[in-house]
């Protein structure tokens, strides 16, 4: 009997009925080793060495695939086909080899790119040994983001409260993001106009041609600037005769786009389906670990980390096969189509993503997948058995059209297309996903007949007036191409990235754009002008070659961690001895239109507003960056950093807005913006009253009404008839609530607290006493139902999906583990639910709730250093450590 190891529980079931008896099929759940997140995990004055940290639940696993190999004739590592799943066959031998139960059998690695009984009977006959120079490349990329992590970030944390984190990609992403933010600020809008004749032919057939050249000058886009010339060639061209010079019909073919790879994937889920990059890659996990089709688990398309674009001779002969069936002969080319990549070491020579399956169309397979997967594999297939397909033959016709006015002449332009041909456009109608929004192409309509040197009448003459408009923010799809073009990250990168970068606050999706919070546009400052080296596209993008040349063996991986360590120690050493007053005074320079913006009064911006003498800054506090007056103590003016919404509205005033006075007391009414959010206030100084904006009232929308009913809180609505006690309403730190003697009931919605009445407030509170009374509500709060149940954990119970009071979480017995921010709880997985419960049971002390003894296993952690030889001696393990700090990167491998 071999043993083979594999990554998912699901995958080792599937393989399990492929393989047969002969062979036992055991999941690692992704990795089973990892950095402790903690100093002194990579050692640069000892060569580097790597200390590594299995835990509890992986220990586990492992001790299960050393007793079956105690026992088995051989090894077979079959994890996934790219760089990370080399080092989890990696990890897996080099632990087995220190239990000493490897000996001398064979050690074998085996990849497939697809999950059909095919594609691993095939590549169970061509077995090879562990790939040493992906492995070294594997260890530099950990090394590398560890030493940036763990010596980056702490320097942010002493010199930027509020940070959160820096690291070697996710930096210079977040830079990207930054960058296009300050360009949209500093863009100066420019008039233009547009000048276009609708015209008839002597066959009464209408068309739009626009204006091209004007008085023997040829006209570029943008070239008319303002009224006056607009005016003057529109006069002319109302006066004018029209005759075409010249009708041109040439015939243009459209080729398809070659199949997806991990980022056009990603950018064409987000443009037609909406998905994240985490979302489309969680889904493309499902589809290619397999669905239960004919009762047989079968992959539904191939490997989806991948940058490589060609298919298997194999697949392109069965897309043309399944071509000729379902849309004819001629949809067949001549010659299969090959594509090349542009990326220097498409991620090690991996297919594209495409279908395992022609013949297994998305209809056919419908009844078998839920929403999103039915979406996505379509797109897949759809793409996939295009990029085989003919090409589409298109007629372009220009019609060159010359106007007369009295000795003025203009040149006006009609072109046209039909599709003669449709081609591989009956499979997939490609909308360029790749291109941003404001690139997207204008699609000509069909002309009417037009012939040459033939009058035509004039029916209208239009002259509208544009502005040109800023760059678009960046989506996820097109930062995913940005980043894919500069060669920054690899394909299953992507996702992690914008994943972290949203985790950490530094940036907002708004209508799917991505906008830089303040946070992240001070901590990308900071890098800028105190580690530039670090954040430059070119920097970032030359050292990814560099470890795309280790992959390929051509480079020593310890050779490219001493070039970078030595420079990056060096500043990180230099920028300690830096004061705060120096940062704070770079970034005023380099941020001012943000922290500083225009006064409407064009006096200077950096002038308190308050005292009028205080001059503005940024200031660092425990929770955060504000804006502050220098007065302070005397002037305590503070302002929040200004933000917009995708739109480009203001989210808070700048200053302060006055609403009239109160009634009652005469004291000023004003909206302000503070260091927590834009707020309401009543009078002036320490005894001033303060309301904050609750969730969702936009302060643009902000009046005397409200902000008075806002100060006027908790409102008083009438005496209970039982009790007789006051019955009030408010707004607190979980919401709206109704407070009745000493104790709460929670309101639906913030409009409630200004307009329940007592009828409805007795009823609220009576259903609340209820509730409590059965073991719900506060004080009692029974379990909530579960969304989703996952299945049985390893150590036996249910694993279930559940919405809690303060968001989504995943449940095992007692252990609770919350879901990271982001993260839907329908596409949650068994190997992500069982990583997160046992990084929470790790963490919880023993005072606080934890799993039964009979199903916990020991928190125990065993480190172990990098061995450059595959037989190098055993070391003890680590004695049992008690709640170990939470790790930065998870154990089970993420899309």
């Amino acid at each position: 009997m071999n043993v083979v190891v594999v990554e998912s529980p699901a995958k080792a079931k599937t393989i399990n009925k492929y393989l047969g008896p002969e062979y036992k099929v055991l999941a690692s759940f992704g990795h089973v080793r990892d950095l402790p997140a903690k100093d002194g995990s990579v050692l640069p004055d000892q060569d580097f060495e790597m200390l590594w940290e299995v835990d509890a639940a992986s220990a586990k696993r492992l001790n299960e695939i050393a007793d079956a190999v105690k026992k088995s004739d051989g090894l077979i590592l079959a994890t996934d086909p790219d760089r990370e799943g080399e080092a989890i066959s990696w990890h897996v031998l080099d632990v087995l080899r220190k239990k000493k139960v490897i000996g001398d059998k064979p050690v074998k690695r085996v990849v497939f790119n697809a999950i059909t009984k095919k594609a691993v009977l095939d590549a169970m006959a061509e077995p090879r040994d562990i790939d040493a120079p992906l492995v070294n490349a594997y260890l530099a990329r950990r090394a590398l983001d560890y030493l940036v992590g763990f010596n980056l970030s702490p320097v942010l944390w002493r010199k930027l409260p509020g940070a959160r984190s820096a690291g070697r990609v996710q930096s210079v992403a977040l830079r990207l993001v930054c960058d296009r933010e300050t360009e949209i600020e500093r863009f100066v809008a420019e008039e233009y106009w547009n000048i276009s004749a609708l015209l008839r032919t002597p066959r009464n057939d209408t068309f739009e041609a626009r204006l091209v050249s004007a008085d023997g000058k040829r006209m570029q886009a943008k070239s008319v600037t303002n009224g006056v010339q607009a005016k003057d060639l529109k006069s002319m061209l109302e006066g004018a005769t029209y005759r075409v010079d010249s009708i041109e019909a040439k015939p243009v073919k459209r080729n398809p786009s070659p199949p997806f790879t991990t980022s056009t994937l990603q950018q064409a889920a987000s443009s037609r389906l909406g998905f994240s990059a985490s979302r489309t890659m969680q889904v493309a996990q499902r589809l290619y670990e397999g669905m239960e089709i004919g009762g047989e688990l079968t992959g539904l398309i191939t490997y989806m980390r991948t940058d490589g674009v060609q298919m298997a001779p194999e697949a392109i002969d069965a897309a043309r096969v399944a071509i000729g069936s379902q849309f004819g002969a001629r949809y067949v080319p001549d010659k299969a189509r090959l594509y090349t990549t542009k990326a220097k070491n498409a991620q090690e020579a991996h297919e594209a993503i495409r279908p395992t399956d022609f013949n297994r169309t998305p209809e056919s397979v419908r009844k078998f997948l839920d929403a999103d997967q039915f979406r996505l594999y379509d797109l897949v297939w759809k793409r996939g058995i295009a990029s085989q397909m003919a090409s589409a033959d298109i007629e372009r016709t220009t019609a060159e059209i010359t106007a007369e006015n009295q000795g003025r002449t203009a040149g006006l332009r009609a072109v046209g297309s039909v599709i003669k041909f449709d081609g591989f456009i009956a499979a997939y109608t490609d909308q360029r996903e790749e291109k941003e929004d404001n690139d997207a192409e204008d699609e000509d309509g069909r002309l009417p007949e037009i012939r040459a040197q033939e009058m035509l009448a004039k029916e209208k003459i239009d002259a509208s007036q544009h502005f040109t408009e800023p760059p678009p923010r960046y989506s996820e799809a097109t930062l995913i191409k940005k980043m894919e073009e500069l060669g920054i990250g690899r394909p299953s990168t992507y996702a992690s990235t914008l994943a972290t970068l949203r985790d950490r606050g530094y940036v907002a999706i708004d209508k799917r754009k991505l906008i830089p919070d303040s946070k992240g546009r001070i901590v990308t400052a900071f890098l800028e002008n105190f580690f530039a080296r670090y954040v430059e596209y070119d920097f970032t993008a030359s050292l990814e070659e560099k470890l795309d040349s280790i992959s390929a063996g051509d480079l020593e991986w310890k050779d490219v961690l001493r070039d970078f360590w030595k420079d990056f120690f060096a500043q990180i050493e230099q920028t300690k001895e830096l004061r705060v007053s120096d940062i704070i005074d770079a970034l005023n320079e380099a941020l001012a239109p943000l922290l500083f913006p225009a006064r409407a009064d064009d006096g200077d911006p950096r002038v308190c507003q308050v005292c009028g003498t205080g001059k503005l800054s940024l200031k660092l506090g425990k929770y955060g960056a504000f804006i502050g007056c220098s007065n302070y103590p005397d002037c305590n003016f503070t302002r929040q950093l200004s933000s917009e919404s995708a739109d480009g509205d203001a989210t808070a005033p700048s200053e302060p807005v006055s609403f009239g006075t109160d009634p009652m007391t005469g004291e000023d009414i004003s909206l302000r913006s503070g260091r927590f959010g834009p707020y309401v206030q009543r009078g002036d100084g320490k005894e001033a009253k303060r309301a904050s904006l609750p969730k969702g009232w936009e302060p643009d929308k902000m009046d005397h009404e409200k902000a008075l009913a806002l100060l006027n809180l908790p409102r008083d609505i009438g005496k209970h008839p039982e009790s007789g006690k006051m019955i009030s309403s408010g707004i607190g730190r979980y919401g709206p609530f109704l407070l009745h003697d000493a104790g709460y009931a929670n309101l639906e919605t913030v409009e409630d607290v200004f307009s329940i009445g007592l009828n409805r407030a007795v009823v609220v509170i009576a259903e609340h006493a209820e509730k409590r009374a059965n073991g719900g509500g506060r004080g009692g709060r029974s379990a909530p139902a579960a969304l989703k149940e996952l299945g049985d954990h390893p150590d036996g119970g249910k694993i279930t999906v559940r919405d809690g009071r303060y968001g989504p979480y995943v449940n095992w017995d007692k252990v609770n583990a919350t879901l990271p921010k982001g993260k839907d709880p329908q596409s949650v997985t068994m190997e992500e639910a069982i990583s997160l419960i046992t990084e929470r049971a790790a963490k919880a002390p023993s005072s606080k709730t934890k799993a039964p003894a009979r199903k916990k296993a020991a928190t125990a952690s065993t480190t172990t250093k990098t061995s450059e030889k595959a037989a190098a001696k055993p070391k003890a393990a680590a004695k049992p450590k008690t709640a170990a700090k939470p790790k930065a990167s998870a154990k089970t491998k993420k899309a």
